[in-house]
This record gives structure tokens, sequence and C-alpha cells, in this order.
């Protein structure tokens, strides 16, 4: 894994992750990766549900490289790459045993819950996560 990640978590999988055939359904890796992002967030102290403007997601873009099997301990790895105005770019990994399996790429724009439309990213939440991640955004 090429990339530096400075949040990473590790997943415990359970009875209702794993299908017949011994692997983890692709919807439960989309879970894997929204709680990935949630927990980034707690963690870069970004408490978005407390402010007008808060972060929602509009687009997600998923590479499935490698099967997630049952014996597997998952971690998920997380950042912000790049922030826009009114948007900012994730990117995920999930890896298991130094592989990665599953790669997330996910756009959050800004959202007003007053004027039910697109807003720009409070500086504040641009900062802490510029904090959280020692200023290596783009």
């Amino acid at each position: 894994m090429e990339e530096t990640f400075c949040h990473k978590l590790p997943l415990q999988l359970r009875f209702n992750d794993v299908d017949m055939m011994g692997h983890v359904n692709n919807a439960v890796i989309m879970e894997f990766f929204d709680y990935g992002k949630m927990k980034y967030f707690d963690d870069a102290k970004i408490y978005v549900e407390k402010e007008t403007t808060t972060l929602v997601i509009v687009h997600y873009e998923v590479d499935f490289v490698g099967q997630i099997v049952r014996n597997d301990e998952p971690e998920v790895y997380t950042k912000v790459v790049r922030f826009g105005n009114k948007s900012l770019e994730v990117l995920q990994h999930i890896v298991c045993n130094g592989q990665v399996k599953a790669v997330c790429k996910t756009i959050m724009s800004g959202y007003n819950r007053n004027t039910q439309s697109s807003d720009f990213i409070p500086q504040s939440i641009k900062d802490a996560i510029m904090n959280y991640e020692n200023n290596n955004i783009k």
C-alpha cells in the first residue's frame, strides 16, 4: 500500500457479514467504508451534526480488488485528500494482512440544513481536518 494514512480502524466481522461461500458481501464492504468515515470524523473532532452546514455524500467510486473471507481481520484506512470550495474527497482502503482488498473514493459536499442546498464547507471543518492530517492535503 503506497498511500500514507493517519487513520486506521480495525473491523470485526460478524456472522451476517459472511455469505454461504465464506466471503464478505460487497454491500457490507460499503458499510465498512461508511463506518471508517464516521470514526475518522469523530477522531478528527469534527462534529458536523452541531453545525448549520453539514457534510453529505454525493458520489462513491469503489474498486473491489480482492475477496475478504471469514477468517480475515480487515482494517479500514481513511484520509481526506482534497478540498474544493463546497466539497472534499475522502480516500479509503480496506486492507487484510497487508493486502488492499477494496478502494473507495467518496466526494462529500457541504450542505446547509436550513436552505436544504449545497453550501461552502466551514473553515472550522477544513482546519480540523488539516490539523488531523498534519496539513498533507491538496
